[in-house]
């Protein structure tokens, strides 16, 4: 996917939090997300949100209903809330346990651009989709 180098500035400064109080950043490695990740019995996992579908600001009611819709399909895959905050932009998402393969379903589902993958011991990775057709993911960690 190609974005506007202030997009993809942007999601790089984003802050990503965990539930557990971990702050991810991507290309940063953080051990509060490694251990997120453990206590989910993952080695590997990646973060994906519903709200504002292709970057465009979508009303907090539109995004939060989104969000139930992101959980509700998500339901089987062990989780934890997570949050991307820039400035004023926030959006509510999921850490998704597991191989980022399903992280990518979903966010091609509600139309997203991309995810943040974590891999234990690993700096943080921002993985773009393309806007459609086929995406290959990167190989799962090493369970």
């Amino acid at each position: 996917m190609t974005l506007p180098p202030r997009m993809l500035r942007a999601w790089r400064a984003t802050a990503y939090t965990l539930a557990n109080g971990a702050v991810v950043r991507i290309g940063r490695r953080s051990p509060d997300a490694d251990r997120a990740l453990e206590r989910l019995g993952a080695r590997c996992g990646a973060i994906v949100t519903a709200w504002n579908p292709l970057g465009r600001r979508r009303p907090e009611g539109w995004n939060r209903r989104a969000g139930a819709r992101l959980a509700a399909a998500a339901r089987r895959i062990a989780a934890m809330p997570a949050e991307g905050r820039l400035g004023a932009w926030v959006e509510e998402g999921l850490l998704l346990a597991g191989d980022p393969r399903r992280a990518i379903g979903l966010a091609r589902r509600f139309r997203q651009g991309g995810i943040v993958v974590l891999g234990r011991g690993r700096p943080a990775r921002l993985l773009l989709l393309p806007p459609c057709g086929r995406v290959s993911p990167p190989p799962p960690a090493r369970e």
